[in-house]
């Protein structure tokens, strides 16, 4: 994913500062993806990378988004870009569950000016649960409760949009609904959820 955008955009190794991957899973329990994937800036003498892995379940992508957002606007940024690598590397055992795992990575371009600009308000949703864990360390399978999942996803949409709106409203001074925005962008853990 992170070459192939790379070379559509003609954006050279040496020209990333940021690399940060958000991602449900870590490979093997201790080596960062980023460290597998900075190898091939490492080819082109690029060591100075910025960026870690972000592994909290749906919400690492998104992390890894904003914390290279962030970094772009900040006083630490130097110009060049950002990659953000979102991967879904969750694998289940066989059962109802394994149809939700995955094996996708997406790979986003991050710098001023870009053709896509994300809403400066914005809400999250985060509470302990067990609907998914890992609480055997000798297998790569995770217990999952399914139902309970879907009740969670539901709850923290419920709660990203009450708190949007709420954010919305006293940032614009007037009152949030669907059809004030052009789009919108949600994760999903399967396409029949949403």
């Amino acid at each position: 994913a992170v070459m192939n955008l790379l070379e559509k955009y003609n954006v050279a190794l040496t020209d990333v500062g940021r690399l940060e991957v958000g991602t449900e899973t870590i490979i093997d329990k201790s080596k960062s993806v980023k460290s597998t994937l900075s190898e091939e800036f490492n080819k082109h003498g690029n060591y100075d990378l910025e960026g870690v892995d972000n592994i909290n379940a749906c919400y690492g992508g998104t992390a890894a988004l904003l914390n290279t957002m962030a970094w772009v606007e900040s006083s630490a940024w130097d110009g060049r870009f950002g990659v953000v690598v979102c991967g879904d590397i969750a694998v289940y055992e066989d059962g109802p569950a394994r149809p939700t795992g995955g094996c996708a990575a997406v790979a986003m371009l991050i710098g001023r000016d870009a053709p896509l600009v994300l809403q400066p308000v914005r809400a999250s949703h985060m509470e302990n649960a067990y609907d998914f864990y890992k609480p055997n360390l000798d297998s790569e399978y995770p217990t999952v409760f399914g139902k309970d999942s879907n009740k969670c996803y539901l709850k923290a949409l419920d709660g990203c949009y009450r708190r949007f709106a709420e954010k919305w409203e006293l940032r614009y001074k007037s009152d949030f609904n669907l059809n004030k925005v052009r789009h919108v962008v949600l994760h999903s853990p399967y396409n029949k959820l949403v």
